[in-house]
């Protein structure tokens, strides 16, 4: 398939890699260096776009791929203040919209293990929950867009939990989620629960950032064969 990028980092060149390896090509590459190339008649040639840039940009990619008529998959985070309105536009263009918060597929099984242990949690009120996560100095928001999806799991599952916060000192009834940016790690995430007694911690640990680019890629080949608001429970039939 044809695959365009839009966001040309780190990140879409781990991406382009892995697409070519499983024998893609890349006909259309969009960066800050080409923001014009971003036309209708660019985005026709791709079968999908993979989107990773910046909360202030995706929206109006997202738009732009829409209008063309073309699947766009995005890892961008930050811009869910906006959740509605890219889902209105994608419904009203009958387009095909995939987000997720991180592809990797090691990460979408923590998810699924976090609201599991936050079930069994649930009813034992004398542990106390947090979170932390750490990324990358180039990482700009805080908390992650990873780190909120955990955490909007917590809330819709245990009791009493009703707001999360970046800090340390919370009131009872919010989560804490504490971020630290650090070199170059790629993303560590850490589910605590703590009582008087003892501790239990789940931790997800990316190595490198394959497993994320993988996730995208599949994603973009998943979009050829199904259309609509698609998301890694989706593509993993969880």
């Amino acid at each position: 398939m044809k695959i365009g990028l839009i966001g040309y980092g780190k990140m879409g060149k781990e991406i382009e890699k892995i697409a070519i390896e499983r024998g893609h090509s890349i006909p259309l590459i969009i960066d800050a260096h080409n923001p014009g190339d971003l036309t209708s008649e660019n985005l026709t040639n791709c079968d999908a776009v993979i989107e990773f840039t910046m909360p202030e940009s995706a929206v109006r990619n997202y738009m732009a791929c829409f209008e063309a008529g073309v699947p766009v998959v995005s890892g961008t985070t930050g811009w869910l203040h906006r959740q509605e309105e890219v889902h209105r536009k994608c419904r009203e263009t009958d387009g095909t919209f995939f987000y997720a918060s991180n592809f990797s597929v090691g990460v979408n099984l923590f998810f699924e293990l976090n609201r599991k242990l936050a079930q069994l949690m649930a009813d034992h009120p004398e542990y106390q929950v947090r979170m932390t996560e750490v990324h990358h100095t180039q990482k700009l928001d805080a908390p992650s867009g990873t780190a909120i999806t955990l955490a909007e799991s917590l809330l819709e599952i245990l009791p009493g939990k009703k707001s999360w916060k970046n800090q340390a000192q919370v009131a009872a009834d919010e989560l804490s989620i504490l971020s630290e940016r650090v070199g170059e790690v790629p993303g560590i995430h850490t589910i605590t629960y703590e009582s008087e007694v003892d501790l239990i911690e789940i931790t997800h640990s990316a190595k490198n950032r394959k497993g994320f680019a993988l996730g995208a890629v599949l994603a973009a080949e998943f979009c050829l064969q199904n259309k609509g608001i698609l998301s890694m429970k989706d593509l993993l039939k969880f």
